[in-house]
């Protein structure tokens, strides 16, 4: 355990291990794959859904989390977690999510977590947009079949 969180160093394949990957995700558009999301976040960290899904759509309509490049990292705070967590996911088609870009998402990262964890969701958010800035890497991760194959290209 990590006492000075602001020194601590996270790895992505901590947080993003294979029972947090939906791979394949079954939405088709932006709602049922932020819902099919959030359903996974809380099935595996805790919360009351209603809460949580109240609070990625609330932050989602000040600003799409859609980051350009078939990517998309909706985050939310919510008292209604315990601790930060990730899910992500990949979609088999293609699934309209007003992107900055105007591109449709396939690669999903949801980030949930309360506001103390402010500072680690930040951390952790900056790590993604890097981590899928490069072209080889986003192409693997929308190519993986399995959360195993997901995971293992992390």
């Amino acid at each position: 355990m990590c006492h000075a969180p602001q020194l601590c160093v996270v790895l992505l394949t901590e947080l993003l291990t294979p029972d947090r990957l939906v791979v394949p995700l079954a939405a088709r558009d932006k709602r049922a794959a932020i819902s099919e999301l959030a359903r996974h976040l809380v099935a595996r960290g805790g919360g009351d859904f209603d809460q949580v899904l109240g609070a990625i759509e609330e932050r989602e309509s000040v600003l799409t989390t859609g980051i350009g490049f078939g990517v998309a990292i909706p985050h939310a705070r919510s008292a209604a977690v315990k601790e930060l967590t990730v899910v992500g996911g990949v979609s088999e088609a293609a699934v309209p999510f007003d992107s900055i870009d105007g591109e449709p998402v396939r690669l999903f990262f949801l980030i949930v977590g309360p506001d103390a964890s402010a500072g680690l969701h930040v951390r952790i958010l900056s790590r993604i947009a890097r981590l899928v800035r490069r072209e080889n890497v986003r192409q693997r991760l929308v190519d993986a079949r399995t959360p195993d194959e997901f995971y293992r290209i992390l």
